[in-house]
Formats: structure tokens, sequence, C-alpha cells
């Protein structure tokens, strides 16, 4: 990996004005990544995408990359610019109506290569995941994966853009196309640092719109890199850019009328605030928002197979992700007798660092995160939870990792609503136990929940799991699957209070969400025109 990111002075067009502009380029290339955590001299400046060309920004407020691992500084990321913001926005508003002209066979051949080019580059941006995030190497080549599944999907945009056309009257035909919107921004979380901007960004392109993203001030390196791969698949100027930032650049972004749609995932407060000004500015809003995923077993489940998927659902990632299971219903006694199963397996995985290939769960984003799960727990034991595993104050024997923000996996029993450790979503490793004493208490428990993200049924029994899809309110659902997260040839479905939109992310909705229907009604006789006595004002019928 270089040690720090090339500069080379460029005189480039600034708005209403020539100005001097420093360029960079990555410090990561397709052959030459990092392989373990850097050091001080190894940091790196983190550019914007504007116009094709990484930028070096020249905002005076710059903010502190960490490694969660170490709490070291990896890099910088700049608060964009007023300035910057702009020429972003403006950049994009004026590529669309050239890149919307590309013919849908040209878009998807960009499209294919962008496939390639992730497929060939995705060590390297699991790379810069663990880098800056702190998963285990594997689970973020898994992040980029499922990115990857997106774009793959994208590809057929040929038949998912293709019009529907009839006859409805003698010798006139109604046409139904669906147009691009213009620019879109997407707004994107720290814990899928490439899966969530893959969510959005290939259906953006091949259904010809353009695209101003802003990854989350925390991890943007992956980001980075993914925007270099769209300029090398052939993606023009304009069509894609990346800003940074915080409240000015989000607030920037959902209320400028050039912005059309918005799509965002990330924290219920944001999500709210966003869904809201963005609504209130007349744009369409897809958001996904929190979660408190449940996971039932029956005692007549595989006991090693639920044990085995609970564990890796509950603690996978460190617990940061929407889909994971943070509430574990148990029905009757024999089923809560497996708990110490659970317990034990658990004490199996390894914390550490995600470049050491042993590691099973790497550290939480930060120490603010670190503290308020610590707290959460706390505060769920004074109401009267159970410990049985604690990963509270979990300290990494390696003296470069004594810094790191880690929390084993942790388990609490005789959780009830009301408690923090069931209420909130605490974003952690950390698994909430629940017993009740029939399946029916087990529906309810859930339905009653404000959230609808995912659920899961371990059983043997077809009729319990017929039962179970039929009356469950969840948008994902699986039976004897902890994370039941469909492939994108369907779209992400979370409801209630994890989504706020009419739309969901990627399959056909995603492809509703980023276009809007024209009719067209043709009229072409082939038969002489028989004018009328005078004018006809009545409504007019076909036939």
């Amino acid at each position: 990996m270089r040690s720090f990111a090339t500069l080379r002075r460029r005189q480039l067009l600034g708005i209403g004005s020539r100005r001097l502009r420093s360029t960079l380029t990555l410090s990561t290339t397709v052959h030459q990544y990092p392989h373990t955590h850097i050091s001080k001299e190894e940091q790196y400046i983190t550019p914007s995408f504007v116009n094709n060309e990484f930028i070096k920004s020249e905002a005076k407020t710059w903010y502190d990359i960490h490694d969660p691992a170490t709490n070291e500084v990896v890099s910088t990321v700049a608060q964009s610019t007023p300035e910057e913001l702009e020429e972003a926005i403006s950049s994009s508003d004026s590529a669309f109506n050239a890149w919307r002209e590309y013919s849908v066979i040209k878009r998807q051949s960009i499209a294919f290569k962008f496939v390639e080019l992730l497929k060939l580059n995705m060590d390297r941006l699991a790379s810069m995941i663990v880098l800056e995030q702190g998963k285990t190497f594997q689970d973020a080549r898994g992040d980029v994966l499922r990115g990857l599944q997106v774009a793959e999907a994208s590809c057929n945009v040929t038949n998912d853009l293709m019009s529907s056309s009839l006859e409805v009257a003698s010798d006139m035909e109604t046409k139904m196309v669906r147009e691009p919107l213009g620019v879109i921004t997407s707004i994107c979380p720290f814990n899928f640092p490439a899966m969530v901007p893959l969510w959005s960004l290939p259906l953006v392109l091949v259904s010809g719109n353009t695209i101003v993203l802003k990854p989350s001030e925390r991890v943007p390196g992956a980001a980075m890199i993914i925007a270099e791969l769209c300029r090398e698949a052939g993606v023009p100027p304009g069509v894609v850019n990346m800003v940074h930032g915080k409240h000015d650049t989000v607030n920037k972004l959902i209320k400028d009328p050039r912005i059309k749609a918005v799509t965002f995932v990330g924290g219920d407060g944001a999500g709210k605030y966003i869904y809201e000004e963005a609504t209130r500015n007349g744009k369409r809003v897809q958001a996904n928002l929190g979660a408190k995923n449940h996971l039932i077993v029956l005692p007549d489940a595989d006991k090693a197979h639920f044990v085995n998927a609970v564990n890796g659902a509950a603690f996978g990632a460190a617990g940061q992700r929407c889909m994971a299971i943070s509430v574990l219903v148990t029905v009757g006694k024999e089923t809560h007798g497996w708990l110490d199963d659970v317990v034990a397996d658990a004490k199996k995985l390894t914390v550490g660092s995600g470049f050491d290939s042993k590691t099973d769960l790497g550290p939480l984003i930060s120490p603010e995160a670190l503290e308020r799960a610590e707290m959460i727990i706390d505060d769920s034991v004074k109401q009267g939870a159970e410990i049985m595993l604690d990963g509270r104050g979990y300290k990494h024997p390696n003296p470069q990792f004594t810094k790191g923000n880690w929390l084993g996996p942790t388990i609490l029993k005789n959780i009830s609503p009301g408690m923090r450790a069931y209420d909130e979503e605490i974003f952690g490793p950390v698994l909430s136990v629940v017993n009740v004493d029939t399946f029916d208490e087990a529906i309810q428990l859930v339905n009653s929940n404000k959230y609808g993200n995912g659920v899961s049924l371990f059983t043997s029994s077809g009729s319990s799991a017929q039962k179970f899809t039929k009356n469950i309110n969840c948008g994902q659902v699986g039976v004897n699957v902890p994370i039941p997260v469909p492939l994108p040839m369907f779209s992400f479905t979370g409801n209630k209070a994890s989504f706020l939109g009419d739309l969901n992310f990627y399959g056909k909705a995603g492809m509703t969400f980023l276009t809007q229907p024209k009719t067209i009604t043709t009229l072409w006789k082939t038969t002489p025109f028989e004018p009328s006595s005078k004018p006809s004002v009545s409504m007019p019928t076909q036939t």
C-alpha cells in the first residue's frame, strides 16, 4: 500500500471561474492493498469524486477515519464545501440528458464491464472494509459479494425496462415505457461500505439516471474504489459523483431541487428526518431504518442446526447489521434448556483483528458504539436481565489492539419487552433471550414489535412453518434460515418501522423507484377520415 495518496496539480474549470485544484490517486490498486493494519506513516487522504476525477477537498473541516481494531487514525475525509457540493450536483444534473440518451444496450455493456471489475477488485475492496470498518476479511468479502449480486442483476435491464403495448381500439395503440427520473442521491451507512452503495448505484446507471453518492464519513474507502471502477468501466464524467460530510452535506442533498429521489440506509432518527425533509421537498424516498429481528425456535427443531445458526446470525459482523438476530424466542421449557448449548458454542468464537483468518468477529465501529452497547447491557441487568455470557471488558492479548472497540459475544436471558436490551437496536454482538410458553405467544410477541425487518423460525414441522409464514408480520421471513435476505432478483422487503417509503431497494421495486411511467397513445388510421357535420365535444370512446 502506498504510504500516501499522490497529489498532482491540474488546472480545472471551477464553478464560474478558473482555479487550481489538487487531484489525487487512490492509495490502493487491484494488486496493492492492505493485508494488515497500517502505520501512521501510511495514512492516506480520502478524496471526493467529481467529473471522473479524484479531488482533494479545499475544506477547512476534516474528519479522522479510525481503524476500529486499534483506534489509530488511518485516513482523513473532508466535510465537502458548499462549492464542492454544488459542483457535484451540477455535474450530475448536466450529465443526465446525455446519459439517458445512451442506448440501453450501451448502458448494459458498461454494467457488464463494471461487474467484471468488481470481481477483480473484490479482495481490494474487502481489505479496505477490514481496515476502516473492522469486519473479518471473509465477512468483508461477503459485503462485496452481496453488492456484486445486485450489479449482476442490473445487467437484466433490457428485460426490466421492456415496454408494454396494446392495440386499445381500431388503429389505436397505447404503449407504456419507463423513463429515468434524473439525479438520484444515495446516503450510505457505516456497516456495509460496499453493499449498500451497490444496492442503488448499478440500477441508477442502467436505468439512465445519474447519482451523487455520500458514503459514511467513517468508512468511505470502499466507495472510492467503486467510483474508480465506474470510470474504468466506461461511465462518462458526471454520471457518478461522490461527496462527503455530515449534516450540511445531507441537508444539501435532500433539499436541492435538482435531486429527484433519495435512498437512505441507517438509524431511525436520521432516517425519519431525511424521509420527512426530502418528501416535503417533493422527492421520492426509500429509507431502511432500525430493526429488532427475532428467531423463534420450536422443540421439534434440529438442535445442532439451530445452535450453529443462531450464533452466526447474532454475532457475525459483531452484530452490526440490520438483519442480525438480536432476540431469541424459545418456546417451552425444552428449547429454553438449549441455551447452555448456545452459550457453549458462542464461547468458541474468537474476537480480534479482521485481518487474522482465525477471527470470527471484529470490533465495534467506535468507542461511542461500544460504550452505548455496554450501557444497554448494564441497564437491562438492573431491569432484571440475567447475563449468561458476558463479553464486556474484553482485552485483546496483542498490545497492538489494546485500544480496540472490543465487545465479545453476550447473551442475556429473562428479557421482556420494556427492557432496553429488547426495545432498542443495540447494533452489537448481544443476544437477548425471551421465553414463552406457546407458539402463538411467540408470533404475537414478534407482531407486537414496532420493527419489521426480518424474522426466522426453526422447526421440522411443515404445518408450523405454514402457520408462521401466514401469520407473521415482518417483511423478510425465514424458515430454518436465520438471515432471510433474498437475492436481488427480489427486493429487500423490511416493513413497519424498519422502512419508510413505498418502493423497496433493488429488484422490481428498485427499478420502479428509479423510473417513472409514460404512456403514449397513437392513432394511425388505415381508412379515410370521415368528418361529421360539426366537431365532437363528447368524451371520446375507443371502439
